[in-house]
């Protein structure tokens, strides 16, 4: 661990990026990165609100905002050949668990991306990767109230 925590690098889920502006300053320091699987969950979600009632086309334009956000101020890290072997260590951690890993595949490929980058990864969800704690550490963020 570096001796200044502004020098760690760390890793924010999804969640994090999504709500990140409700943070209190100082929520998290160092350099942050992304996943590209946040992208591509950020990349799919206007795409996912159905409808078109003025909240829907809200939400579809806020979930826009968001990804154009991201994209201009990260460059995700790839999850590559080493993050997809760790992903099947993840998938193993959290079966023995006792936790199916089917609808956790996004969470577990940003946690392997985490891992064999040996960055922490901070997320509002820590209920999401049970299981993991040997293999990646986890920081819990509260989840901003007013969000």
């Amino acid at each position: 661990m570096p001796a200044d925590p502004a020098d760690e690098h760390i890793l924010i889920d999804t969640n994090v990026v999504i709500l990140r502006r409700h943070l209190p300053p100082g929520a998290f320091s160092g350099e942050v990165s992304i996943s590209a699987v946040t992208l591509a969950e950020l990349s799919a979600g206007p795409h996912l609100v159905t409808g078109n009632t003025p909240a829907d086309i809200e939400e579809r334009a806020n979930r826009t905002a968001v990804l154009q956000r991201t994209e201009s101020e990260f460059d995700p890290i790839p999850f590559g050949a080493d993050a997809a072997r760790m992903f099947g260590r993840m998938a193993a951690a959290v079966m023995a668990a006792g936790h199916t890993p089917r609808r956790r595949n996004a969470d577990l490929m940003i946690a392997a991306t985490a891992a064999v980058e040996g960055m922490p990864l901070y997320t509002m969800n820590p209920d999401d990767f049970q299981g993991l704690e040997k293999l990646v550490t986890i920081v819990a963020l509260p989840r901003p109230s007013h969000a």
